[in-house]
Protein backbone atom coordinates (compact mmCIF):
# COMPACT_ATOMS: atom_id res chain seq x y z
CA UNK A 1 0.00 0.00 0.00
CA UNK A 2 0.95 3.72 -0.48
CA UNK A 3 1.93 5.78 1.81
CA UNK A 4 0.18 9.28 2.01
CA UNK A 5 3.53 11.14 2.88
CA UNK A 6 6.57 12.02 1.25
CA UNK A 7 9.38 9.09 1.05
CA UNK A 8 12.74 10.53 2.10
CA UNK A 9 14.47 8.78 -0.98
CA UNK A 10 11.57 10.30 -3.31
CA UNK A 11 10.27 6.94 -4.35
CA UNK A 12 6.64 5.42 -3.96
CA UNK A 13 5.84 1.83 -3.54
CA UNK A 14 3.08 -0.02 -4.19
CA UNK A 15 2.25 -3.84 -4.05
CA UNK A 16 2.80 -7.11 -6.37
CA UNK A 17 1.60 -10.59 -4.59
CA UNK A 18 4.62 -10.82 -2.80
CA UNK A 19 6.68 -8.12 -2.51
CA UNK A 20 7.11 -4.02 -2.83
CA UNK A 21 8.67 -2.86 -6.22
CA UNK A 22 10.39 0.60 -5.86
CA UNK A 23 10.43 2.54 -8.74
CA UNK A 24 13.13 5.00 -9.17
CA UNK A 25 12.62 8.48 -9.66
CA UNK A 26 9.33 9.10 -8.48
CA UNK A 27 7.93 11.42 -6.38
CA UNK A 28 4.77 11.87 -4.45
CA UNK A 29 2.95 15.16 -3.16
CA UNK A 30 0.90 14.44 0.14
CA UNK A 31 -2.88 13.45 -0.87
CA UNK A 32 -5.38 15.98 -1.25
CA UNK A 33 -8.80 14.62 -0.05
CA UNK A 34 -12.44 15.90 -0.20
CA UNK A 35 -13.69 19.05 1.17
CA UNK A 36 -16.23 18.68 3.82
CA UNK A 37 -18.62 20.49 1.19
CA UNK A 38 -17.55 18.14 -1.36
CA UNK A 39 -18.03 14.81 0.63
CA UNK A 40 -21.60 15.69 1.62
CA UNK A 41 -22.47 16.36 -1.99
CA UNK A 42 -20.47 13.19 -2.98
CA UNK A 43 -22.34 11.16 -0.48
CA UNK A 44 -25.83 11.94 -1.02
CA UNK A 45 -25.40 12.01 -5.10
CA UNK A 46 -23.53 8.31 -4.90
CA UNK A 47 -26.28 6.82 -2.49
CA UNK A 48 -28.87 8.14 -5.37
CA UNK A 49 -26.82 6.77 -8.12
CA UNK A 50 -26.17 3.63 -6.19
CA UNK A 51 -29.94 3.32 -5.55
CA UNK A 52 -31.41 3.73 -8.79
CA UNK A 53 -28.46 1.19 -10.90
CA UNK A 54 -29.10 -1.19 -8.41
CA UNK A 55 -32.91 -0.93 -8.45
CA UNK A 56 -33.44 -0.10 -11.91
CA UNK A 57 -31.29 -2.58 -13.62
CA UNK A 58 -32.96 -5.06 -11.10
CA UNK A 59 -36.64 -4.48 -12.21
CA UNK A 60 -35.03 -4.85 -16.00
CA UNK A 61 -33.49 -8.47 -15.07
CA UNK A 62 -37.08 -9.36 -13.14
CA UNK A 63 -38.97 -8.13 -15.95
CA UNK A 64 -37.09 -10.05 -18.95
CA UNK A 65 -37.11 -13.00 -16.53
CA UNK A 66 -40.97 -13.11 -15.38
CA UNK A 67 -42.14 -12.33 -19.14
CA UNK A 68 -42.29 -14.99 -21.45
CA UNK A 69 -43.56 -12.28 -24.29
CA UNK A 70 -39.99 -10.03 -22.90
CA UNK A 71 -37.67 -13.08 -24.00
CA UNK A 72 -36.75 -11.36 -27.72
CA UNK A 73 -33.09 -11.37 -28.41
CA UNK A 74 -32.73 -7.60 -28.25
CA UNK A 75 -34.33 -7.88 -24.98
CA UNK A 76 -31.83 -10.64 -23.36
CA UNK A 77 -28.87 -8.94 -24.15
CA UNK A 78 -30.59 -5.52 -22.89
CA UNK A 79 -31.03 -7.56 -19.79
CA UNK A 80 -27.51 -8.66 -19.53
CA UNK A 81 -26.25 -5.36 -19.74
CA UNK A 82 -28.52 -4.83 -16.92
CA UNK A 83 -27.18 -7.24 -14.70
CA UNK A 84 -24.20 -6.36 -15.34
CA UNK A 85 -24.63 -2.79 -14.43
CA UNK A 86 -26.59 -4.20 -11.41
CA UNK A 87 -23.50 -6.11 -10.11
CA UNK A 88 -21.32 -3.05 -10.28
CA UNK A 89 -22.99 -1.10 -7.98
CA UNK A 90 -23.70 -4.19 -5.77
CA UNK A 91 -19.28 -4.94 -5.44
CA UNK A 92 -17.90 -1.89 -6.43
CA UNK A 93 -19.98 1.40 -5.43
CA UNK A 94 -20.35 0.97 -1.95
CA UNK A 95 -16.66 0.27 -1.14
CA UNK A 96 -15.84 3.16 -3.61
CA UNK A 97 -18.26 5.29 -1.38
CA UNK A 98 -16.50 4.43 1.75
CA UNK A 99 -12.69 4.69 0.64
CA UNK A 100 -14.08 8.38 -0.89
CA UNK A 101 -14.99 9.48 2.56
CA UNK A 102 -12.25 8.22 4.61
CA UNK A 103 -9.63 8.54 1.58
CA UNK A 104 -7.97 4.98 2.94
CA UNK A 105 -8.43 1.55 1.75
CA UNK A 106 -10.13 -0.68 4.48
CA UNK A 107 -10.89 -3.57 2.97
CA UNK A 108 -7.68 -5.66 2.30
CA UNK A 109 -5.20 -6.05 -0.19
CA UNK A 110 -7.22 -9.09 -1.78
CA UNK A 111 -10.40 -7.55 -1.87
CA UNK A 112 -8.88 -4.32 -3.38
CA UNK A 113 -7.78 -7.27 -6.35
CA UNK A 114 -11.25 -8.97 -6.24
CA UNK A 115 -12.98 -5.83 -7.08
CA UNK A 116 -11.06 -4.86 -9.83
CA UNK A 117 -11.83 -7.89 -10.98
CA UNK A 118 -15.14 -7.13 -10.95
CA UNK A 119 -15.21 -3.67 -11.89
CA UNK A 120 -13.43 -4.46 -15.30
CA UNK A 121 -15.53 -7.70 -15.51
CA UNK A 122 -18.43 -5.90 -15.67
CA UNK A 123 -17.54 -2.96 -17.42
CA UNK A 124 -16.23 -4.99 -20.59
CA UNK A 125 -19.44 -7.02 -19.97
CA UNK A 126 -21.88 -4.06 -20.45
CA UNK A 127 -19.66 -2.54 -23.88
CA UNK A 128 -19.68 -6.27 -25.36
CA UNK A 129 -23.96 -5.88 -25.23
CA UNK A 130 -23.57 -2.98 -26.39
CA UNK A 131 -20.79 -3.65 -29.87
CA UNK A 132 -23.83 -6.91 -30.35
CA UNK A 133 -26.47 -4.96 -30.34
CA UNK A 134 -24.79 -1.81 -32.31
CA UNK A 135 -23.98 -4.59 -34.95
CA UNK A 136 -27.40 -6.72 -34.79
CA UNK A 137 -28.60 -3.08 -35.91
CA UNK A 138 -26.06 -2.69 -38.70
CA UNK A 139 -27.11 -6.09 -40.62
CA UNK A 140 -30.75 -5.21 -40.27
CA UNK A 141 -30.55 -2.17 -41.56
CA UNK A 142 -28.25 -1.91 -43.60
CA UNK A 143 -27.29 -5.85 -44.96
CA UNK A 144 -31.13 -6.42 -44.67
CA UNK A 145 -30.20 -9.56 -42.21
CA UNK A 146 -32.02 -10.79 -39.22
CA UNK A 147 -29.93 -13.69 -37.78
CA UNK A 148 -29.99 -12.95 -33.82
CA UNK A 149 -32.10 -15.22 -32.40
CA UNK A 150 -32.83 -15.46 -28.86
CA UNK A 151 -30.81 -18.85 -29.26
CA UNK A 152 -27.41 -17.00 -30.11
CA UNK A 153 -28.21 -13.98 -28.01
CA UNK A 154 -27.97 -16.41 -24.88
CA UNK A 155 -24.23 -17.93 -26.93
CA UNK A 156 -22.96 -14.38 -27.26
CA UNK A 157 -23.84 -13.60 -24.15
CA UNK A 158 -22.25 -16.63 -22.76
CA UNK A 159 -19.34 -15.68 -24.80
CA UNK A 160 -18.94 -12.08 -24.06
CA UNK A 161 -19.05 -13.01 -20.17
CA UNK A 162 -16.18 -16.00 -20.69
CA UNK A 163 -14.11 -13.06 -22.21
CA UNK A 164 -14.22 -10.27 -20.34
CA UNK A 165 -13.60 -12.67 -17.15
CA UNK A 166 -10.41 -14.06 -18.82
CA UNK A 167 -9.13 -10.60 -19.71
CA UNK A 168 -10.22 -9.27 -16.51
CA UNK A 169 -9.01 -11.92 -14.39
CA UNK A 170 -5.24 -11.77 -13.96
CA UNK A 171 -5.96 -8.33 -11.51
CA UNK A 172 -7.71 -10.75 -9.08
CA UNK A 173 -4.06 -12.52 -8.37
CA UNK A 174 -1.93 -9.51 -8.59
CA UNK A 175 -0.53 -9.77 -12.54
CA UNK A 176 -0.60 -6.72 -13.01
CA UNK A 177 -0.33 -4.88 -9.28
CA UNK A 178 -2.41 -2.43 -8.56
CA UNK A 179 -1.88 0.79 -6.79
CA UNK A 180 -4.26 0.87 -3.71
CA UNK A 181 -6.05 4.34 -2.00
CA UNK A 182 -5.37 7.05 -1.13
CA UNK A 183 -4.72 8.59 -4.59
CA UNK A 184 -7.73 7.23 -5.84
CA UNK A 185 -11.01 6.25 -4.62
CA UNK A 186 -10.68 2.62 -5.06
CA UNK A 187 -7.78 0.69 -6.40
CA UNK A 188 -6.82 2.05 -10.14
CA UNK A 189 -4.15 1.29 -12.36
CA UNK A 190 -1.50 4.12 -11.60
CA UNK A 191 1.84 5.17 -12.74
CA UNK A 192 4.60 2.60 -13.32
CA UNK A 193 7.83 1.73 -15.75
CA UNK A 194 7.54 -1.87 -16.29
CA UNK A 195 6.76 -2.49 -20.11
CA UNK A 196 4.34 -5.82 -19.46
CA UNK A 197 2.24 -3.15 -17.09
CA UNK A 198 1.90 -0.95 -19.84
CA UNK A 199 1.03 -3.64 -22.62
CA UNK A 200 -1.84 -4.97 -20.25
CA UNK A 201 -3.30 -1.41 -19.36
CA UNK A 202 -2.92 -0.61 -23.32
CA UNK A 203 -5.04 -3.99 -23.86
CA UNK A 204 -7.40 -3.39 -21.61
CA UNK A 205 -8.31 0.26 -23.04
CA UNK A 206 -8.43 -0.93 -26.63
CA UNK A 207 -10.79 -3.74 -25.77
CA UNK A 208 -12.77 -1.56 -23.19
CA UNK A 209 -13.16 1.73 -24.80
CA UNK A 210 -11.71 2.84 -28.19
CA UNK A 211 -11.73 -0.67 -30.39
CA UNK A 212 -15.77 -1.14 -29.28
CA UNK A 213 -15.93 3.09 -29.79
CA UNK A 214 -14.69 2.76 -33.58
CA UNK A 215 -16.99 -0.15 -34.57
CA UNK A 216 -19.85 1.10 -33.03
CA UNK A 217 -19.20 4.61 -34.46
CA UNK A 218 -18.74 2.57 -38.19
CA UNK A 219 -21.83 0.56 -37.79
CA UNK A 220 -23.83 4.11 -36.55
CA UNK A 221 -22.47 5.71 -39.23
CA UNK A 222 -23.63 3.06 -42.13
CA UNK A 223 -27.23 3.04 -40.58
CA UNK A 224 -27.58 6.60 -40.68
CA UNK A 225 -26.41 6.73 -44.31
CA UNK A 226 -28.79 3.78 -45.16
CA UNK A 227 -31.49 5.64 -43.39
CA UNK A 228 -30.76 8.82 -45.31
CA UNK A 229 -30.26 6.69 -48.52
CA UNK A 230 -34.08 5.50 -47.97
CA UNK A 231 -35.65 8.59 -47.08
CA UNK A 232 -34.27 10.67 -50.15
CA UNK A 233 -35.36 7.48 -52.60
CA UNK A 234 -38.94 7.44 -50.96
CA UNK A 235 -39.34 10.84 -51.75
CA UNK A 236 -38.23 10.77 -54.93
CA UNK A 237 -40.03 7.75 -55.88
CA UNK A 238 -42.78 7.04 -53.49
CA UNK A 239 -45.07 5.28 -55.60
CA UNK A 240 -42.84 3.18 -57.19
CA UNK A 241 -41.15 2.09 -53.56
CA UNK A 242 -44.66 1.20 -51.64
CA UNK A 243 -45.57 -0.56 -55.02
CA UNK A 244 -42.97 -2.55 -54.68
CA UNK A 245 -43.27 -3.18 -51.20
CA UNK A 246 -46.66 -3.81 -51.54
CA UNK A 247 -45.99 -7.03 -54.13
CA UNK A 248 -43.49 -8.31 -52.28
CA UNK A 249 -45.55 -9.42 -49.38
CA UNK A 250 -48.75 -9.95 -51.66
CA UNK A 251 -50.63 -6.79 -51.16
CA UNK A 252 -51.76 -6.04 -55.15
CA UNK A 253 -54.85 -7.67 -54.68
CA UNK A 254 -55.87 -3.41 -53.39
CA UNK A 255 -58.29 -2.01 -55.82
CA UNK A 256 -57.90 1.36 -56.07
CA UNK A 257 -54.80 3.69 -55.96
CA UNK A 258 -54.17 4.95 -52.38
CA UNK A 259 -51.68 7.66 -51.13
CA UNK A 260 -48.85 6.39 -48.81
CA UNK A 261 -47.30 8.41 -46.11
CA UNK A 262 -44.02 7.44 -45.30
CA UNK A 263 -43.54 6.96 -41.63
CA UNK A 264 -40.16 5.99 -40.18
CA UNK A 265 -40.09 6.56 -36.54
CA UNK A 266 -40.92 3.16 -35.80
CA UNK A 267 -37.65 1.83 -37.96
CA UNK A 268 -35.78 4.37 -36.22
CA UNK A 269 -37.08 4.24 -32.80
CA UNK A 270 -34.94 1.02 -31.76
CA UNK A 271 -31.71 2.44 -33.47
CA UNK A 272 -32.39 6.35 -31.59
CA UNK A 273 -32.21 3.98 -28.14
CA UNK A 274 -29.03 2.19 -29.18
CA UNK A 275 -27.39 5.66 -29.85
CA UNK A 276 -28.40 7.16 -27.14
CA UNK A 277 -27.24 4.38 -24.98
CA UNK A 278 -23.68 4.39 -27.09
CA UNK A 279 -23.71 8.53 -26.29
CA UNK A 280 -24.30 8.16 -22.77
CA UNK A 281 -21.31 5.60 -23.15
CA UNK A 282 -18.70 7.40 -24.68
CA UNK A 283 -19.81 10.63 -22.40
CA UNK A 284 -19.28 8.75 -19.06
CA UNK A 285 -16.60 6.25 -20.13
CA UNK A 286 -14.10 8.16 -22.48
CA UNK A 287 -12.91 10.50 -19.45
CA UNK A 288 -12.00 7.34 -17.63
CA UNK A 289 -10.37 5.32 -20.37
CA UNK A 290 -8.16 8.98 -20.65
CA UNK A 291 -7.39 9.46 -17.63
CA UNK A 292 -6.25 5.76 -16.76
CA UNK A 293 -4.06 5.88 -19.94
CA UNK A 294 -2.67 8.77 -18.40
CA UNK A 295 -2.38 7.63 -14.61
CA UNK A 296 -0.14 4.82 -16.38
CA UNK A 297 2.13 7.06 -18.45
CA UNK A 298 2.59 10.52 -16.85
CA UNK A 299 4.36 10.74 -13.65
CA UNK A 300 3.07 14.01 -13.20
CA UNK A 301 -0.51 13.44 -13.42
CA UNK A 302 -0.64 10.47 -11.07
CA UNK A 303 1.61 12.35 -8.51
CA UNK A 304 -0.39 15.68 -8.96
CA UNK A 305 -1.89 16.89 -5.41
CA UNK A 306 -5.65 16.89 -6.58
CA UNK A 307 -5.23 13.97 -8.37
CA UNK A 308 -7.72 12.43 -5.74
CA UNK A 309 -10.54 14.95 -6.38
CA UNK A 310 -9.85 14.30 -9.91
CA UNK A 311 -10.49 10.36 -10.21
CA UNK A 312 -13.40 11.12 -7.61
CA UNK A 313 -15.39 13.21 -9.82
CA UNK A 314 -14.41 10.87 -13.11
CA UNK A 315 -14.95 7.39 -11.42
CA UNK A 316 -18.85 8.70 -10.44
CA UNK A 317 -19.35 9.80 -13.77
CA UNK A 318 -18.68 6.17 -15.19
CA UNK A 319 -20.92 4.40 -12.42
CA UNK A 320 -24.04 7.18 -13.64
CA UNK A 321 -24.18 5.27 -16.64
CA UNK A 322 -24.93 2.43 -14.71
CA UNK A 323 -28.12 4.37 -13.20
CA UNK A 324 -29.16 6.52 -16.86
CA UNK A 325 -29.53 3.08 -18.58
CA UNK A 326 -32.70 1.87 -16.97
CA UNK A 327 -34.03 5.64 -17.27
CA UNK A 328 -33.16 5.26 -21.02
CA UNK A 329 -34.90 2.13 -21.28
CA UNK A 330 -38.18 2.90 -19.83
CA UNK A 331 -38.14 5.92 -21.67
CA UNK A 332 -37.78 4.69 -25.18
CA UNK A 333 -39.08 0.98 -24.96
CA UNK A 334 -43.02 0.93 -24.39
CA UNK A 335 -43.21 -2.83 -23.46
CA UNK A 336 -40.29 -1.95 -20.64
CA UNK A 337 -42.31 0.73 -19.66
CA UNK A 338 -46.02 -1.41 -19.67
CA UNK A 339 -44.10 -4.07 -18.27
CA UNK A 340 -42.49 -1.93 -15.43
CA UNK A 341 -45.70 -0.12 -14.61
CA UNK A 342 -47.19 -3.80 -13.98
CA UNK A 343 -44.65 -4.48 -12.10
CA UNK A 344 -45.03 -1.93 -9.47
CA UNK A 345 -47.69 -1.56 -7.48
CA UNK A 346 -50.65 1.33 -8.20
CA UNK A 347 -49.90 3.53 -5.14
CA UNK A 348 -46.01 3.58 -6.36
CA UNK A 349 -46.68 4.28 -9.52
CA UNK A 350 -45.07 7.99 -9.70
CA UNK A 351 -43.43 7.40 -13.29
CA UNK A 352 -45.60 9.72 -15.79
CA UNK A 353 -47.21 8.38 -18.78
CA UNK A 354 -45.00 8.77 -22.22
CA UNK A 355 -47.53 9.33 -25.15
CA UNK A 356 -46.85 6.78 -28.20
CA UNK A 357 -47.47 3.24 -29.34
CA UNK A 358 -45.31 1.19 -30.80
CA UNK A 359 -46.11 -1.76 -33.07
CA UNK A 360 -44.17 -5.12 -32.55
CA UNK A 361 -41.90 -5.75 -35.91
CA UNK A 362 -42.35 -9.05 -37.43
CA UNK A 363 -39.93 -8.75 -39.86
CA UNK A 364 -37.26 -6.67 -38.85
CA UNK A 365 -34.99 -6.81 -41.58
CA UNK A 366 -38.44 -5.64 -43.90
CA UNK A 367 -37.35 -1.88 -45.45
CA UNK A 368 -41.01 -0.66 -45.92
CA UNK A 369 -44.68 -1.66 -45.74
CA UNK A 370 -47.30 1.01 -47.02
CA UNK A 371 -50.64 1.03 -45.82
CA UNK A 372 -53.54 3.03 -47.22
CA UNK A 373 -53.29 5.95 -44.97
CA UNK A 374 -49.75 5.07 -43.54
CA UNK A 375 -46.75 2.99 -43.62
CA UNK A 376 -45.10 0.67 -41.13
CA UNK A 377 -41.24 0.45 -40.82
Amino acid sequence: MENSSAKENNSVEFRTPSEFVTPTSVYQDPVQGLNLPLQVFFCLAIICVLLLAFLGNMVVCLMVYQKAAMRSAINILLASLAFADMMLAILNMPFALVTMVTTRWVFGEVLCHILAMFFWMFLLEGVAILLIISVDRFLIIVQKQDKLSPRRAKVLIAVSWSTSFCLSFPLAIGRPALYTPPRAPQCVFGYTVERGYHAYVMLIMLVFFFVPFLVMLYTFMGILNTLRHNALRIHSHPDSVCLSQASKLGLMSLQRPFQMNVDMSFKTRAFTTILILFSVFTACWAPFATYSLLSTFSRTFYYRQNFFEISTWLLWICYLKSALNPLIYYWRIKKFRDACLDLVPKYLKFLPELPGHTKRRIRPSAVYVCGEHHSVI
